[in-house]
């Protein structure tokens, strides 16, 4: 790993593989460090010859923290977009773009294949519409147009993103926390091993854990708005990979993101959750890199 100076930011970024590969850029959800990209899952994509990229997005890992912005009100936040308000943060998904394509510069990266997760693949849509020119492909993975009238998380996955630690200044308190959230959002099809699971955690915890970054990039997503626009002028080859059975961002929202960008790939996985489990990271990483070679021409299962 090494830190990265970018658009002002000192971004921590970890870079896989032939450095003569075609580069591929993964973009972390929210509130999750780059090594939420499982070591399997970046494995079978070098394995197959691309230089894989994977970073902490800023306000989060070991990335730059942008503490002066202070703790945003999320609960003040919902009752205002619920009712139309404009929202007013630190910075938007717009600004995690730019992040990102500074990243590409600091790499001299002139042109990537950029995948994204949930958050990021917000953030990537926008690159992919914004940034043609950098762009070879795009995935976008368990993510959403943002479009106002799509469904939002169930019940208990909105109760487990918003709840908090017993006790934020105990480590096992904290890494309870994130067990019981990730396996509230997780796949029922492909269950993640509990000791697995929770030496992932563990991992992520005692890396970096940034309550208050999670929160700042939680009023980005919301302050960013409706992405429609944007993803009707994506003229690139785009692949929406989405879970039948995701209880934090539905599968109605996968849908209407491939709805929007003119020649989509629209794949879904059944029994699939808000998470890469060990069982399908070869599979996933697999159908990312035939995207990536054009070899990827209409929606096929998983097996």
């Amino acid at each position: 790993m090494r830190i990265i100076e970018a658009n002002g930011l000192q971004l921590a970024c970890d870079d896989q593989g032939d450095p003569n590969g075609e580069p591929l850029l993964l973009i972390a959800g929210l509130g999750l460090q780059l090594i939420s990209w499982p070591d399997n899952f970046c494995k079978t994509l070098v394995d197959q010859g691309f230089r894989v990229i994977r970073f902490d997005n800023r306000d989060c890992g070991m990335s730059t923290k942008l503490s002066h912005l202070g703790k945003p009100h999320l609960h003040q936040a919902f009752f205002q977009s619920l009712f139309r308000m404009p929202l007013f943060s630190g910075y938007t998904l717009y600004d995690m773009a730019k992040d990102t394509i500074g990243l590409l510069d600091a790499l001299e990266i002139r042109k990537a294949h950029i995948v994204g997760a949930s958050m990021g693949g917000m953030i990537a849509q926008i690159i992919a519409a914004r940034y043609p020119d950098r762009t070879h492909t795009l995935t976008s993975i368990m993510s959403t147009s943002g479009r106002p009238g799509l469904p939002g998380p169930s019940f208990a996955a909105n109760n487990a993103v918003f709840s908090m630690p017993r006790n934020p200044r105990d480590i096992n308190a904290v890494v309870e926390h994130f067990v019981h959230l990730f396996r509230v959002i997780g796949s029922p099809a492909y269950p993640t091993p509990e000791p697995l699971l929770r030496e992932r955690v563990m991992e992520s915890v005692r890396r970096n854990s940034t309550i208050n970054g999670t929160s700042r990039q939680m009023m980005a997503v919301a302050s960013s708005g409706d992405l429609v626009a944007q993803l009707r002028t994506i003229r690139l080859p785009a692949l929406v990979i989405h879970g039948s059975d995701d209880p934090l961002v539905p599968v109605a929202c996968g849908r209407d993101t491939a709805r929007w960008i003119p020649g989509a790939i629209m794949h879904e996985i059944e029994g699939m959750g808000h998470d890469i489990p060990p069982a399908l990271e070869e599979p996933i990483a697999n159908l990312i890199a035939a995207h990536a070679r054009h070899e990827l021409y209409q929606s096929q299962p998983i097996t």
